[in-house]
């Protein structure tokens, strides 16, 4: 399977997401102009305990990348580090909303995100895991497409200041730079692994549903 045909893929697969988490009762309440501040605690508070694992299984799926695609490896170190703190900004915002370090930090992860993370750390363990790459296209894709219009209507339903929603606007400003990166990855030869285009498509397919699970089970750990 070849690039383009990967990404015809991957296009498939983003758009059945993108019609599925409209539908998920949180985002539907902001669509719909209903978003209230204890709905914006509880998205800050299940956010974060799936961002901070972020960087954490990039870096273990680079670990597994062998000495054949060691430039496939710096972009996958490099992503990382780039993302490694961003928890701390959904920290900040959930204090700005009146809540507590000690709540957001010790809130444990509900069903969902649990179940996002065992298939992340699983797939970041098995050698040259590039058909995360799908789990990339779907995470950073809902970034650059999802999070400044979400992190707006946010900020306009309740009044609230830059500072209040910038997780969201940045990443809606910053992960079109990563989407070049994965253009790039994709393009560099990793195609070339047996089965390795299905299997991007398939891992895009797989965290679509679980993204969305995290967002139907806020709450539910």
């Amino acid at each position: 399977m070849n690039s383009e045909a990967v990404m015809r893929g991957l296009m498939i697969a983003w758009s059945d997401f993108d019609t599925a988490i409209e539908a998920v009762p949180l985002i539907d309440k902001l669509r719909r102009g209903k978003f209230r501040e204890e709905d914006y605690k509880t998205l800050l508070i299940n956010h974060r305990q799936q961002v901070v694992e972020g960087a954490r299984w990039i870096a273990r799926a680079a670990s597994s990348i062998d000495a054949r695609y060691t430039d496939q490896r710096s972009v996958f170190l490099k992503h990382a580090v780039a993302e490694h703190q961003d928890f701390r900004m959904l920290e900040k915002h959930y204090v700005s909303m009146g809540g507590t370090l000690d709540d957001i930090r010790n809130a444990p992860k509900n069903i969902g995100t649990e179940a996002l993370h065992a298939f992340m750390y699983h797939s970041a363990t098995q050698t040259n895991p590039f058909d995360l790459l799908g789990a990339m296209f779907i995470i950073e894709g809902l970034g650059q497409k999802k999070a400044g219009v979400w992190g707006r209507k946010i900020q306009e339903q309740l009044q609230l200041a830059d500072e209040q929603v910038s997780f969201f606007i940045y990443h809606a400003e910053n992960d079109e730079d990563h989407m070049a990166h994965f253009v790039e990855t994709l393009n560099s030869g990793i195609l070339d692994e047996p089965g390795m285009g299905e299997r991007i498509i398939k891992t895009a397919k797989i965290v679509g549903r679980l993204y969305r699970l995290q967002l139907e089970e806020l709450g539910n750990a």
